[in-house]
């Protein structure tokens, strides 16, 4: 890997498209939840939490160019991959629990397929919030801010 002037620059620019798609995803989602009416049960509250926090963390990093909000935003990103994780089991359960009301007497790999692909809840949907959570800690990963040395810093001054 070659350590020209022009590196920084390719690396803030991939930065701040990690930022704009983590930030597009946090939007999707959340408008995607409130549409699908993800808000029954205080489990499904947490989702929306989660992503209202983030936006506002990425707002706030937009004004403020110091670690503080980098350090939020991997807190934060953290917490999408455990709620991601969290999600499936609790969807996957849901699924399992109906399947055997319709049927006791299925087991198996039969069992799994169907709890799989049963459509409400989907099981693995909250994978995305998982798959959020690691598009919000690459855009932290090595952040300039979080360094004294800034070597990833481009040479105009400008930060994400």
């Amino acid at each position: 890997m070659s350590t020209t002037g022009a590196e920084p620059h390719l690396v803030f620019a991939i930065r701040r498209f990690i930022l704009a798609l983590f930030a597009l995803g946090l939007v999707g989602i959340s408008a995607e939840l409130v549409v699908l009416r993800h808000y029954d049960d205080s489990w499904q509250l947490v989702p929306l939490f989660l992503l209202g926090l983030a936006l506002m963390i990425v707002v706030w990093h937009l004004f403020e160019k110091s670690a503080t909000p980098i350090l939020a935003l991997r807190v934060i990103a953290v917490f999408f991959v455990i709620a991601g994780a969290t999600g499936i089991i609790l969807h996957y359960r849901a699924n399992l629990e109906f399947q055997l009301d319709m049927d006791p007497s299925q087991h198996g790999w039969p069992l799994f397929l169907k709890v799989i692909h049963a459509q409400a809840p989907p099981a693995l949907a909250p994978g995305a919030m998982a798959q959020l959570g690691l598009l919000g800690w690459l855009y932290t990963f090595r952040h300039p801010a979080m360094s004294s040395e800034g070597s990833l810093a481009p040479t105009s001054g400008e930060q994400t």
